[in-house]
């Protein structure tokens, strides 16, 4: 398990650094977005991987792995919409920082508990299957918005969202591993 988490936080610090970086550049006009629209977002996201994965050649230079950060991102976004509505005006990047920062907590706190469970299952998991379940997951999502956010016997929008950020970073680790092995 310790390995998982050193693998889980670097690649959880990347998207964290192009997240901030990206706050340098575009402040944070997200906080413009509904939900909705992040759901959309994270929808593009996925499905391109998929197409991808499926053998279409790309068209637009934008690496797989990128797709994968923008699922983590996105959905801290997303969460962090959930918690504090639409704003024009925005956060304070400090503030934004601070909230990327709790969900992502949050987030590795759920993956440490189900990996024990689990027994870190993920590893024996074929790539693509991770890309079907956060596109699975992003399905349910916009199916509980169509539901006004009931559910009967299901988990929320909240824990869809933070197992598409783990499910993505599994992605990137595994994504990781084969370029090390590759180099080998």
């Amino acid at each position: 398990m310790s390995r998982t988490l050193e693998q889980y936080d670097l690649e959880a610090q990347r998207c964290r650094d192009l997240f901030l970086k990206k706050m340098i550049d575009y402040g944070t006009a997200w906080r413009i977005l509904r939900l909705t629209s992040l759901v959309d977002q994270l929808y593009i996201k996925a499905k391109r991987i998929r197409t991808l994965e499926e053998g279409v050649i790309a068209q637009v230079d934008e690496p797989i792995f990128a797709e994968y950060i923008g699922i983590v991102n996105y959905s801290i976004m997303a969460l962090i919409q959930m918690e504090q509505g639409t704003s024009e005006a925005g956060v304070s990047c400090d503030e934004a920082e601070r909230l990327y920062d709790r969900h992502l907590t949050a987030a590795r706190s759920l993956m440490i508990a189900k990996n024990h469970d689990y027994g870190e299952a993920w590893r024996l998991m074929q790539l693509t299957s991770l890309t079907d379940l956060i596109l699975m997951k992003i399905l349910r999502v916009k199916q509980i918005l169509l539901n006004e956010g009931q559910t009967l016997v299901s988990e929320g929008i909240e824990a869809n969202f933070m197992d598409m950020m783990n499910y993505a970073l599994f992605a990137l680790i595994k994504m990781k591993e084969k370029q090390n092995m590759a180099v080998i």
